[in-house]
């Protein structure tokens, strides 16, 4: 499988595939396609895959899609505007994301469910207890919100993420949570009352514009305009 990723702040990822390769989304994901694609829905890993899914902000259905006859090509467009990363798994190897992030992939990489270990991080991390656990071998398509930045952090080494810009990092990342200290810093500081830490070794990826900062942005101006 080729692929291309186009489209700057609206992205769009174009796959060319071969006859009998597929190629798997979440439901409705797919823009547009040749017409010898055969589509397949069907609730991959069961009932609990399926459920499990839907948890960690996907639908409990997914789609598969297989080049027939000749070779042919299928769109992905990003559901907001932001960045979509191509992530090259090798066979074993996962990666941690926010709910919501998977497009596609192909059928060798498994799509899980992931769950926080501590209390606080669950409660306080910004997206709840369940993330997305995303093993290779194979190439996943991921959106996120606004624009990427990555850091390849040392063993021991912390960064520290106000709530929402974590966007998916490596399974060897220690994810957690830190409360804000001094009574000024939380009440007048804007940054909530936790922030996430994330401590190496291993690669993190942030986000600049998490969709619900932006949807709490524009509530504002819309609060505005109902009250005139």
């Amino acid at each position: 499988m080729n692929y291309k990723i186009k489209g700057d702040m609206l992205p769009v990822v174009i796959c060319d595939l071969n006859p009998g390769e597929s190629i798997i989304s979440e439901s409705g994901a797919m823009g547009w396609m040749s017409e010898n694609f055969q589509m397949s829905t069907n609730m991959k890993g069961g009932f609990l895959g399926g459920i499990g899914r839907a948890f960690s902000g996907e639908s409990v259905f997914l789609n598969t899609y297989t080049c027939k006859d000749k070779p042919g090509f299928i769109a992905f467009p990003s559901s907001f505007p932001g960045q979509i990363i191509a992530k090259h798994l090798e066979p074993g190897e996962t990666v941690i994301c926010q709910k919501g992030a998977f497009l596609a992939s192909e059928t060798s990489v498994k799509l899980e469910t992931y769950f926080k270990k501590k209390l606080g991080a669950g409660f306080f991390g910004g997206e709840g207890f369940i993330l997305q656990k995303l093993t290779g071998p194979g190439i996943v398509f991921l959106e996120f919100d606004g624009c990427i930045e990555e850091y390849n952090l040392s063993p021991g080494e912390v960064i520290k993420v106000d709530t929402g810009n974590v966007a998916m990092f490596e399974s060897s990342v220690e994810f957690d949570i830190e409360s804000i200290k001094g009574f000024k810093n939380v009440f007048f500081g804007g940054e909530g009352l936790f922030l996430t830490t994330l401590k190496g070794p291993g690669r993190v990826y942030l986000q600049t514009m998490p969709i619900q900062n932006l949807a709490g942005q524009l509530s504002r101006y819309f609060n505005v305009s109902s009250s005139d």
